[in-house]
């Protein structure tokens, strides 16, 4: 039986020697490697404590209801179930949202990379060297042209609030749900709605909360079922407006299948798979 890892977050690469599929985590106890292997999902601590250990969400697309349009049902259960590794350190889920405003999906990866490869700290034991995202301390030290350096000038106000923010409130921020999460989240400067729910659903796994006309969702959608009647306006913001609203008529209203129907249509676009170790995801764009 082989394995659907979704691999949406950026800090997924492909080991160039292996062709496995690797991932640095940070949890408040220590520093882990994800490994996937033909074997399956490995999870190995490097460093610190196994105190805290990453966890795993499990997304069966079998569960969605007869509201799904056909085509889309096909083609997320001809995928099957998937697992997602929840993101352990809400600094992270927070940085990579930020990272996300206003640029394309690859190259926000690039630029998620570029972030963590200068100002990041390097897991032990990874050849080549992975690396986790830059702490709150590190960021608020970096002067404007550190920035500039890796192309994060856009971005500097928010890391910096968020930074901030994170440090004086993480405690309570870490202890709550998802849509609890996104509400706190948005009261920090230069964080908008988008940035808190993909942010606290990276975090918490619950992507009952994620964006739902994000551009992700919206693009892997039209593919599986390009003859769908999927809604457009003239304006970005009004088919954004329609297309949530649609999706989640299709989820029938409950926050278990939207978060179902999210994730796996997510997982459709960004996975690896244990039986094909070595190749790319094979939807990315």
């Amino acid at each position: 039986m082989h394995t659907v890892l979704t691999t949406d977050h950026p800090a997924w690469q492909e080991n160039p020697t292996t062709g496995h599929r690797q991932r640095p985590l940070r949890t408040a106890d220590g520093r882990w490697l994800a490994t996937l292997t033909p074997d399956g999902l490995d999870l190995a601590c490097v460093d610190g404590t196994e105190d805290t250990k990453p966890t795993l969400v499990t997304t069966d697309p079998a569960s969605l209801p007869g509201t799904v349009p056909a085509a889309l049902l096909t083609g997320l259960r001809g995928l099957g179930p998937s697992v997602r590794v929840a993101n352990p350190w809400l600094w992270d889920a927070i940085t990579t949202a930020v990272l996300r405003q206003v640029v394309r999906a690859d190259q926000a990866r690039r630029l998620y990379r570029g972030w963590c490869a200068t100002h990041g700290t390097a897991l032990p034991g990874t050849d080549p060297a992975l690396r986790t995202a830059p702490t709150p301390e590190t960021v608020l030290a970096l002067t404007d042209e550190q920035f500039a350096a890796v192309g994060t000038t856009f971005h500097r106000t928010a890391l910096r609030a968020a930074a901030g923010a994170y440090q004086e409130h993480r405690t309570r921020w870490e202890q709550l749900d998802a849509p609890a999460l996104a509400a706190v989240l948005v009261a920090v400067p230069r964080i908008g709605p988008w940035t808190a729910a993909a942010a606290a659903a990276d975090f918490t796994g619950d992507f009952s909360v994620y964006p739902h006309a994000d551009l992700a969702v919206r693009t892997w959608a039209a593919r599986i079922a390009p003859d769908h009647p999927w809604p457009a306006a003239d304006k970005p913001k009004r088919t954004e407006a329609l297309f949530g609203a649609h999706w989640h008529r299709l989820a029938g209203g409950e926050p278990r299948h939207l978060h179902t129907l999210t994730l796996s249509t997510l997982t459709w676009g960004a996975h690896a798979r244990t039986d094909q170790l070595g190749g790319t995801d094979p939807h990315r764009p």
